[in-house]
């Protein structure tokens, strides 16, 4: 029954969850690191969890403790900027459905902005978690999740400007709902 509990996990969880870790770690081998670590913690003390149907956020919090843990000490961290060719492209549908500008700038100019406001920013756009799962995930409350998500979107929108000729104003989608 663990078995058949962990396969599913890692079968419903793995691409989101590698996801939030390489828009973290910024390198396709420490996400891979860390995730592999969310899921051999998973292995070791998941079985504490009560609610199964709290995994998900169980989950998404372990893998950001591990990748504080990791950056307390020092554990390396790449620029997106030096990764090769092929660990730049985000093998993310979500990402490629922000227009007008494609995957790879967002998720450069998504590099650029303070880690404290870039990780509910991809737990609330790319994995699309609740206000709530985020202020679980993260363990900070709602009102702190609204205001990071309303600084993120800010120096998001100016790593954009930046990026893009003209400098126009970009508009975020005030709920999952209105994602293109």
């Amino acid at each position: 029954m663990q078995d058949e509990v962990f396969a599913q996990l890692v079968d419903s969880h793995y691409t989101g969850l590698y996801r939030y870790a390489l828009s973290l770690a910024k390198s396709a081998s420490d996400a891979s690191d860390l995730t592999q670590q969310t899921f051999f913690v998973w292995a070791k003390k998941g079985h504490t969890l009560r609610d199964l149907n709290k995994a998900k956020t169980w989950l998404f919090t372990t893998l950001y403790r591990e990748f504080l843990r990791n950056k307390r000490q020092g554990a390396r961290i790449t620029a997106i900027e030096d990764l090769p060719r092929g660990d730049q492209d985000f093998p993310s549908e979500a990402v490629d459905s922000i227009a007008p500008f494609d995957a790879q700038s967002v998720m450069a100019a998504l590099q650029e902005v303070e880690v404290i406001f870039r990780a509910p920013l991809t737990l609330f756009y790319l994995q699309e978690l609740s206000y709530r799962e985020i202020a679980s995930a993260l363990e900070i409350p709602i009102g702190t999740v609204m205001s990071r998500l309303s600084r993120g979107k800010a120096e998001l929108r100016s790593a954009l400007s930046r990026r893009t000729k003209g400098g126009k104003v970009i508009e975020f989608p005030k709920s999952k709902e209105q994602l293109p």
